[in-house]
């Protein structure tokens, strides 16, 4: 793939929005990860879950965030960009529970972007990802800012 194909910085677009994803949601993943990363019992055991807000066994919100992570990195693969990975998330909201059997898909927002005044070869675009379950419903938000290569880095920064 050439330079040319790869999405950067210049290609970005404030408003647009992205939606992509399918992530079926098994029972087998979701006792693993827990198990693994975050054993509390609601997300281990259906008669533990069953005496909780949860009602039955849920994913991990920690999960819900590496299930939507694996979506975007797949759609990064099918549009490739020139990342430079993330300084971090501002804002995660966790707003209903996921649970077996729920098929998550993501929406992402372009709120804004500029460049890096210290290095110019770097943007940084910021945005909201929603994450959906099979009736619509947002199950995850977050708040995040991206870096990414800018194409053009000796062209004047805006603003």
């Amino acid at each position: 793939m050439s330079e040319d194909q790869v999405i950067h910085y210049e290609d970005v677009e404030v408003g647009t929005v992205e939606r992509y994803g399918s992530y079926a949601v098994t029972r087998e993943e979701v006792i693993e990860f827990a198990s693994r990363y975050d054993p509390q019992p609601f997300h281990l055991s259906d008669e533990a879950a069953a005496q909780t807000y949860f009602g039955r066994l849920s994913a991990s919100g920690w999960h819900t965030g590496s299930m939507a992570m694996r979506m975007m990195v797949d759609q990064m693969q099918r549009r490739p960009r020139a990342s430079l990975g993330s300084p971090g998330i501002d804002e995660l909201r966790w707003v209903k529970p996921v649970y077996p059997g729920d098929t998550l898909s993501v929406e992402n927002e372009t709120l804004s972007k500029r460049r890096s005044a210290n290095r110019p070869e770097m943007g940084l675009i910021s945005g909201v990802t929603r994450v959906f379950n099979q009736h619509g419903e947002v199950v995850m938000t977050m708040k995040s800012t991206g870096l990414i290569k800018v194409r053009h880095p000796a062209a004047p920064i805006e603003g």
